[in-house]
């Protein structure tokens, strides 16, 4: 649970850049608004183009929040994926045993992950293990 939490349930949110999901969703502001100036409408239908204007953020709020977003979503340069670990704190064979099986499984998955998407219109890549940190890092 710690591993999802930390590395896959992140990722499926901020993974890949700026064409990761939170990125995609929230750059149009419509989508994600960061504040609004007025209630939502109470009924469907009484909105008119003039009183979503006025409910909708200011420009440099949400230039903010697009902002922010965007720095969220950027990768940093000393990303290591899921599984790579260069320094080596285990030394007795079982732990080596069980980190290999782990990155063994990881490959196989993302393997499985890029063969799906080859039949796929658009790649979902946001869970693959090569695209997922091996720590969280903001």
């Amino acid at each position: 649970i710690v591993l999802y939490t930390g590395g896959g349930s992140l990722a499926a949110l901020t993974v890949g850049g700026l064409s990761g999901p939170q990125y995609d969703l929230g750059a149009w502001m419509p989508n994600f608004p960061s504040s609004m100036r007025n209630p939502p409408p109470q009924a469907k239908g009484t909105t008119s183009l003039e009183s979503y204007l006025d409910t909708i953020p200011e420009v440099n709020s949400t230039s903010h929040i697009v902002h922010t977003l965007w720095v969220l979503c950027c990768e940093p340069g000393d990303s290591r994926s899921l599984g790579t670990y260069p320094d080596e704190h285990f030394t007795e064979e079982e732990p080596k045993r069980q980190i290999a099986a782990f990155q063994g499984r990881l490959t196989q998955i993302s393997q499985e992950i890029q063969e799906r998407n080859k039949s796929l219109p658009i790649s979902y890549r946001y869970l693959d293990p090569h695209q997922i940190e091996n720590s969280t890092s903001i």
